[in-house]
């Protein structure tokens, strides 16, 4: 009885965290557009973090609970989830064409975050200084991804022409307006300054009230089943949280805009580590405990850099490529679970 209980609130969680971001998104987005915002600015802010708003949310009421295994595993499991078992199923569907402008901007900073995961973590612990820098590092960069994008756009209306804008950053810019006016529904009306605040309102609320009832009924199952607290946010909440971004990319693949996961996957990673890793350990310092193996954090850098290896070049990833990420993403966890 208790399992069935337990399930219904990790069910519920996920179903409230999804509808929360999305309220959170088109709240924000309304504002945005109603004080003049560019579309593009929005879909490099207010969608982008959005995006990353369940995990922040489960991951911080994780730590401040005492539950550090369950932050971390989130954060790390996301994070393979989204570079290996999004991209990996969404080249499986529709192969994504991968930008050259990737290579020569995002890749190497996700390279970057990806190894900075262990050795943040060399003695043990998170502290609140290395968290807060890893929260100015998503401060810089997403100044740096505005600034560079800004110019981008210069450029266009100076020459006239599309120029591909298939980055990270640009990636989820080009469907800034779907992400921040059709995420609640197509042709639906502006809201106005009070109610743009309201819905961004609601919306944390509703992040608030997912990630308690998410992470109480993960711990739940997790007991129920002798899951340690640790394997339970690498598979269960890291997969609950990247669900509707899951989905996203599918939906978007299956409909002809796979290019897109790219960009998404990249921008989600960045700011899982920045953002999300860093607040975590600002708010209560993580420390490596209950069998929280080198595997984990090795790993996530191994999965990283095979995802880098299918993002070589102008190119498209191909089903095959696709299917070894799925294999690497399985691998994973099955080698986190027995070593």
């Amino acid at each position: 009885m208790a399992t069935i209980f337990d399930i219904t609130l990790l069910v519920l969680g996920i179903a409230i965290l999804y509808w929360g971001a999305e309220w959170l998104i088109r709240g924000s987005a309304s504002m945005a557009r109603a004080l003049g915002v560019k579309p593009l600015v929005i879909g490099l802010t207010v969608v982008a973090y959005g995006t990353s708003a369940p995990e922040l949310a489960v991951a911080t009421r994780a730590a401040l609970q005492h539950s550090q295994p369950i932050a971390l595993g989130t954060v790390i499991g996301s994070c393979a989830a989204n570079i290996s078992l999004i991209l990996g199923l969404t080249a499986l569907i529709a192969p994504p064409t991968v930008d050259g402008r990737i290579i020569r901007r995002e890749v190497p900073v996700l390279v970057g975050s990806a190894i900075a995961v262990p050795l943040l973590f060399r003695n043990g612990v998170l502290s609140r200084l290395e968290g807060g820098l890893l929260v100015l590092c998503a401060v810089v960069f997403t100044i740096v991804t505005l600034s560079v994008s800004a110019s981008m756009d210069l450029d266009m209306e100076d020459d006239d022409e599309p120029s591909g804008g298939s980055s990270a950053s640009m990636s989820r810019a080009s469907s800034a307006e779907e992400s921040g006016t059709s995420i609640g529904g197509k042709g639906r009306p502006r809201a106005s300054h009070l109610g743009s605040i309201m819905m961004s309102t609601f919306g944390l609320a509703l992040l608030l009230a997912g990630s308690y009832l998410f992470v109480r009924g993960g711990r739940g199952i997790a007991a129920e089943a002798g899951m340690s607290e640790r394997m339970l946010g690498l598979t269960v909440i890291s997969i609950g949280c990247a669900l509707p971004e899951l989905i996203g990319s599918l939906v978007a693949a299956s409909r002809g805009h796979a290019a897109l996961a790219v960009g998404s996957v990249i921008g989600s990673n960045l700011l899982n580590v920045f953002l999300v890793l860093g607040v975590t350990a600002y708010l209560r310092p993580i420390h490596l405990g209950e069998r929280m193996h080198v595997v984990d954090l090795v790993g996530l850098v191994v999965i990283t850099l095979l995802g880098v290896l299918t993002l070589r070049g102008s190119r498209k990833i191909t089903r095959l490529e696709g299917a070894l990420l799925v294999a690497a993403y399985v691998a994973f966890i099955v080698c986190a679970a027995i070593l």
